[in-house]
């Protein structure tokens, strides 16, 4: 009997028993591996990949302790929502033996507010700067000194204008250009959704970016626990970015995450684990971080969240913008093996 269960289980295809269960398997090596922060930003990728393959994996979020992967080497994990979710989930992806990363590229793809003046909910946003606008001096706007538009000034400075000294390492990330011109470019071959429910909100907006229907940007996003919302808050976002980009950068989307998945993906780099260059962040507007003229910021808050367009059509536009990156990489992986093609 035990003979001729070993001779049944020899026959079984090995797709069918996930990898990380086979004993002795070697370390699987993704071509693409897609970070998600919760369920409903996962959701589109796992309706349209065929996973084949999934890993359990040590020191990843209880919500979300698998990562699932096709036979053509695209992955796909959630790290559960905030920065210290998302650091401890993304270390410990990068560092478990179960995976072979060092080429490995990595797209963050994710929700957030965004900025009428740059887009409108649904649009596809690619990110040349992550910028942490969390780590700062706070007074209460109450008690600010006169002249000061916020209470907010980057830590052992004096003043909101002062550059701070990028002391924690993690306050700003540059993306590789090269891999953000191709997402970019490519990204535009997709059909991006719009929704009635937004198309009627949008309207009420004054901004060119806002009335718009959803399409492909280049801008940055800024990384804060605080789901901030309101124009003195998003002013200040303007300005962080600026400031620590030397003018560089423009702002537009704001997230919870982004600046602490790439720590995470830093550290990993320097242990010669993963390949920074090789890591893309695309962020979809799901709400607007400010109001109408005539609108109350907290009213604005209420009513977006209300919206069901409105997260139906960020969620499945991270994988309508963000898939022609994935398929251009895993179709073409001759070309991609070993940087991004025309580097």
């Amino acid at each position: 009997m035990r003979r001729l269960l070993f001779t049944i289980a020899m026959l079984v295809p090995m797709a069918l028993f996930p990898l990380s269960q086979v004993r002795g398997a070697e370390p699987f090596a993704p071509r693409v591996m897609i970070v998600s922060m919760f369920g409903l930003e996962a959701a589109p990728w796992l309706k349209t990949l065929t996973i084949t393959h999934e890993f359990t994996v040590p020191g990843l979020s209880a919500a979300f302790p698998e990562v699932g992967c096709t036979d053509d080497g695209i992955c796909q994990m959630t790290t559960d929502m905030g920065h210290a979710n998302a650091a401890a989930s993304v270390m410990a992806l990068t560092f478990s033996d179960q995976f072979d990363l060092r080429q490995t590229y990595f797209l963050i793809a994710g929700i957030g507010g965004i900025d009428p003046d740059r887009g409108t909910i649904g649009s596809a946003t690619w990110a040349r700067y992550a910028v942490d606008v969390g780590i700062a001096h706070e007074i209460d706007a109450r008690d600010m000194p006169r002249g000061w538009k916020d209470g907010y000034f980057g830590v052992l400075t004096t003043s909101p204008d002062q550059m701070p000294r990028l002391e924690y390492h993690s306050e700003l990330f540059q993306l590789n250009e090269a891999l953000l011109q191709k997402a970019v470019l490519l990204s535009k071959q997709g059909q991006l959704e719009d929704s009635d429910d937004v198309r009627a909100y949008r309207q009420h907006y004054h901004e060119a970016g806002a009335r718009q229907p959803p399409g492909i940007v280049q801008c940055d996003t800024v990384t804060s626990d605080t789901w901030f919302a309101g124009p003195h808050l998003s002013a200040h976002a303007r300005h962080w970015v600026a400031l620590l980009t030397g003018g560089r950068g423009q702002y537009c989307t704001t997230q919870e995450e982004d600046n602490a998945s790439m720590v995470a993906l830093s550290r990993a780099a320097k242990a010669s684990r993963v390949d920074l260059q090789r890591v893309a962040i695309l962020r979809t507007g799901s709400d607007f971080d400010r109001p109408y003229t005539g609108q109350s910021s907290l009213d604005s808050l209420k009513q977006q969240l209300t919206m069901e367009g409105a997260m139906r059509i960020s969620t499945d536009n991270l994988m309508r913008a963000g898939m022609p990156l994935v398929e251009a990489i895993t179709k073409n992986w001759d070309s991609w093996r070993e940087g991004v093609p025309g580097n």
